[in-house]
């Protein structure tokens, strides 16, 4: 693995290349998805401002998890290369999104609709920056061939101890993710406004709560990690979303009907 790159006296983390990648390409995806539907927007502009947001949600989220920590070392603890929540990310990367999407004129839950599957790509083209940098977001112990190990990374492995590569695992499952909502969310046929967006986090959060179980993340809560408690939150949260667009389309289509009835004049 490679933390790294040493350009003379300058080094360069792969994590923050990767991360840079993943914004662009998100932000592809959202252009694509913006032209597809007609709409006129910033989509690089919307991606830059909604990654900041998530790293900087994702930090704090992160070292919130351990205040003891924070209070000796404060400095050393926020400016940590390593150590990102993946939900604090997620929850300040989603108030970005509905904070401009009144820029354009978009509603809240439509702009989170539009964003989700670059969204997915984002995030899974991201973990790619914790494998190359080794950050400790690999996974436990195993004998399967394609195991990996990182005795060179920011969190190293034991020598000679090959791990799950848990980004990899992360990233095929975010793509598959990306494309399942990509196809959902066709102009063709439109979807209530929101359900795109609870799929998503339905979706995002079963995936997180299943990797987690071959992850090294300390278990905390009920055997369960913070991780694996902040997806079954956004897994609620995601179902409850779909269940309210589902029924508010379903009303606004009976209201349709019944003013379309013809009244009898007798």
């Amino acid at each position: 693995m490679y933390p790294y790159i040493h350009i003379g006296h300058f080094s360069v983390g792969t994590f923050g290349i990767m991360l840079w990648l993943a914004a662009v390409c998100a932000g592809w995806v959202l252009h694509l998805n913006f032209r597809r539907w007609k709409i006129d927007a910033d989509a690089i502009g919307i991606v830059a401002i909604s990654t900041v947001a998530g790293v900087i949600g994702a930090k704090l989220w992160h070292v919130l998890e351990d205040p003891h920590a924070l209070m000796q070392h404060p400095a050393a603890t926020l400016f940590d290369r390593a150590g990102f929540a993946w939900f604090g990310g997620l929850v300040a990367g989603i108030l970005a999104l509905m904070w401009q999407g009144r820029t354009y004129c978009i509603s809240r839950l439509s702009m989170l609709d539009l964003a989700t599957p670059a969204a997915a790509v984002g995030y899974g083209l991201g973990r790619l920056g914790c494998l190359t940098s080794g950050d400790g977001d690999y996974g436990i112990p195993t004998k399967l061939p394609w195991g990996m190990s990182f005795p060179n990374g920011l969190v190293p492995t034991d020598p000679g101890v090959r791990v799950h590569p848990t980004p990899i695992y992360e990233l095929i499952v975010a793509l598959l993710i990306a494309s399942i909502l990509w196809r959902r969310g066709s102009p063709e046929r439109p979807r209530p406004i929101g359900e795109l967006t609870g799929l998503y986090l339905v979706l995002s959060g079963v995936a997180r709560f299943l990797v987690e179980f071959i992850r090294i993340n300390p278990k905390i809560y009920w055997g369960m990690s913070n991780a694996q408690v902040a997806s079954i939150g956004s897994v609620v949260a995601g179902i409850v979303l779909i269940a309210l667009a589902k029924r508010r389309a379903a009303n606004k289509q009976s209201s349709v009907s019944a003013a379309a009835v013809p009244v009898d004049s007798r």
